[in-house]
């Protein structure tokens, strides 16, 4: 009982007996000009408008003088010269232990029509990384439930790794088996500008009840604005940080920055930014990399923040510019191959263009050869592969090749199993597929 009235008592302080209010002054191509809070307010700052016909939150994008620029949250419709602009504060969450196995929106305000306490403490979205010299290095191997992170693309306790996908080659999919597999405390889920439906979907049929059990999962859908879909991201990684800092282990999904990034896109360009990078504006790369470092190793006496971010990727164009600056702030890259998927293999990992930064620490010696061995091999394959399926290879051309040839069926059909009996388990069920060469 305590702890429910340290929480009553937090949400009661933070309720403003008293606010600034200043007023429109003018309605621009999606922002307004406001006057009156200009000694008041501080960029990022949160606004309530009060129209005539309802009342819209909003966000402070710029500062001068005499006005400031805010980008609302909804549609403009409605909204009048004159209209009253409170101003809220800053951009903050106050996550709690009870969150587990719930859904809440981009301010933490609950989806599933279940009462949802607020913590003791409030924490700023877009709050600093740990600062790089207190931090501890990567951890321990995790167990996956899925064969091929287990052996070939090892992932350890505050790593951080890229997902990189195409739409509808079972990114999803390969989530949902992390929130159900990998060994974690809390699993905190991110839905960054999905659709409505396919909430429910992936909560009840793809994360299920065992998945849900730890989770958190925080979402805001395509339809709103790019400030709350943009803000789903920062909430998320907040929610993780609130876990890290009790000592846990925890596991952060974010399902797209692709999607976070274009949100930012569509405010940075509201605010005057230019789009120079391909359409993206220059506070892109930073926005990026800044909340990819919040997550990975805590400090000493912290837990750590494991975190994959997916990254939709057009024809798998590796070179775009989201993939290409999360590719260079990550601890390892996963690419999804349509291909792959198209003759049926699930997840459909290109191993050959993955990478785990984890290695070769995470494996012990007598592993790395395994890995090592299952990678010659696959490449020697694919080098050959036009040739074989053409019938223009002569075997005994190539005596790795021929290798190849014996041990691909029984490889390929590796990557899309399982974890049976933990990473024991998955490297024996490997050095098995390579022992047919």
């Amino acid at each position: 009982m305590i702890g429910v009235f340290d929480s009553l008592q937090a949400e009661l302080a933070r309720i403003a007996t008293s606010y600034r209010v200043g007023r429109i002054a003018e309605i621009g191509r999606g922002t307004l000009s406001v006057t009156g809070l200009a000694r008041a307010a501080a960029l990022g700052d949160r606004v309530l408008i009060r129209g005539k016909a309802a009342v819209v939150g909003g966000e402070v994008l710029a500062l001068a003088p005499g006005a400031l620029t805010i980008l609302p949250e909804g549609a403009a419709a409605g909204l009048a010269i004159g209209d009253a602009v409170e101003l809220t504060g800053r951009a903050e969450i106050a996550p709690d232990d009870s969150w587990i196995g719930r859904i809440v929106d981009a301010f933490g305000k609950p989806l599933d029509g279940r009462a949802l306490p607020q913590g003791a403490n409030s924490r700023l979205l877009c709050a600093m990384a740990p600062a790089a010299a207190s931090r501890r290095r990567l951890g321990a191997r995790l167990s996956t439930g899925v064969a091929v992170f287990d052996t070939l693309l090892p992932l350890v306790r505050g790593q951080r790794v890229g997902l990189f996908a195409g739409s509808g080659v079972g990114k999803s999919s390969l989530l949902a088996k992390f929130a159900r597999g990998v060994a974690a405390d809390v699993v905190v889920i991110a839905l960054v500008g999905e659709r409505g439906r396919e909430l429910r979907e992936f909560t009840d049929g793809v994360l299920g009840p065992q998945g849900m059990a730890r989770s958190v999962v925080v979402t805001a859908t395509s339809d709103q604005s790019p400030l709350i879909r943009r803000r789903c991201a920062w909430t998320a990684m907040a929610v993780a940080e609130h876990f890290r800092d009790q000592g846990l282990q925890v596991l952060l999904l974010v399902d797209s920055i692709t999607r976070f990034a274009e949100a930012h896109r569509e405010v940075a360009l509201a605010a005057g930014e230019s789009g120079n990078l391909r359409g993206f504006p220059p506070s892109t790369a930073h926005t990026i990399m800044a909340l990819a470092e919040r997550a990975g190793p805590g400090p000493e006496g912290m837990g750590d923040i494991t975190a994959v971010f997916s990254v939709l990727v057009a024809g798998s164009d590796m070179e775009e510019p989201v993939a290409d600056i999360l590719r260079g702030a990550l601890d390892g890259h996963v690419v999804l191959d349509r291909r792959i998927a198209e003759r049926g293999r699930y997840p459909a990992i290109d191993l050959l263009r993955s990478v785990s930064r984890s290695l070769p620490d995470a494996a012990t010696p007598e592993e790395n050869d395994l890995i090592a061995e299952a990678r010659r091999l696959l490449g020697a394959y694919d080098r050959a592969e036009m040739m074989i399926q053409a019938g223009l290879y002569a075997k005994g051309s190539d005596p790795l090749v021929d290798a190849a040839v014996r041990v691909w069926p029984a490889l390929d059909a590796f990557l899309a199993e399982d974890a049976e009996g933990g990473i024991a388990g998955s490297f024996r069920k490997l050095s098995a597929c390579l022992a047919t060469r």
